[in-house]
């Protein structure tokens, strides 16, 4: 990258300023399964089309078509955050396709869950038991890649655990687990929120945080990627298959037959199932 590039400013979602990071781009590519020959073509063609105040939207958008026309696989990897934004609006396909993500790690997951606490009765998005540890996570959604959870997330959802926690202590069948709660959130939290977080033991994840074990690798390691992430599919079509609890690529072609069941034409199906498959390979 020439001295030119190395002084352009983007325009974040956010509407924050920042110099363009090729390198920034570079990894995002890599983590998508880019060739270095599709890295190298990319980042030639967006250099080539750079200006002062692009957006990273307009970035986005170039690389993601240029990957398009060489790998499906790649291009879905790499539009894995426009895909978990599109789980929504309601916050339930989120809710669903966390608990797929938990399930990963060997969890037994139950869903939307009225839990009675010491003082009141809550209702619960996620209960997550592996054996050694149960977990109350509750979902923060946002329909906007620019929100975030503040302070008052975690201190709420800190208080309803600490409730139900007081319960859970008295359960003999929980006596040797580890008992947590936990915010998930499919944008990012503020400083405050995750300090007041890591002060109380109250674990957090969002789209990059924390790092190492963050929501973005959540689904790299498990290779649990959303229906949202598959160009073939209509909105309408997406909304529907949430709606029908099919919620990742990998549940499709074993449910081939509800695919027929939902009215959709033979060669949709092969498409959106040859779509997937290269996705998941």
């Amino acid at each position: 990258m020439n001295e030119q590039h190395q002084s352009i400013v983007v325009t974040k979602n956010t509407g924050e300023k920042d110099v363009f990071d090729a390198e920034k781009l570079k990894s995002a590519l890599r983590r998508s399964g880019a060739t270095e020959t599709e890295v190298d073509l990319v980042e030639q063609e967006v250099l080539y089309n750079l200006y002062d105040g692009i957006t990273t939207k307009k970035i986005y958008r170039l690389a993601y078509n240029l990957l398009r026309n060489k790998s499906k696989r790649t291009a879905g990897r790499y539009r894995l955050k426009s895909a978990v934004m599109s789980l929504g609006p309601s916050g339930y396909p989120f809710e669903k396709f966390l608990g797929r993500l938990f399930e990963s790690k060997g969890y037994k997951v139950s869903v939307n869950k009225i839990i009675k606490g010491k003082c009141v009765t809550h209702e619960t998005d996620l209960i997550a038991n592996n054996g050694t540890e149960q977990i109350m996570v509750e979902c923060k959604f946002h329909s906007r890649i620019t929100q975030k959870s503040d302070v008052k997330v975690p201190l709420y959802i800190q208080s309803r655990f600490l409730d139900i926690k007081a319960v859970w202590e008295q359960n003999p069948d929980l006596k040797n687990t580890r008992l947590y709660g936990m915010v998930a959130t499919n944008t990012r939290f503020t400083e405050d929120a995750k300090d007041f977080a890591r002060c109380v033991g109250l674990k957090v994840i969002s789209w990059d945080y924390p790092s190492g074990n963050s929501l973005r690798e959540w689904i790299d390691d498990s290779g649990y990627y959303p229906i949202t992430a598959l160009q073939s599919l209509r909105k309408k079509d997406t909304e529907l298959l949430l709606e029908n609890n099919l919620v990742l690529c990998r549940e499709l072609e074993p449910n081939r037959q509800k695919l027929r069941d939902l009215n959709f034409s033979e060669s949709n199906i092969k498409k959106i199932l040859t779509e997937a498959a290269h996705l998941i390979s």
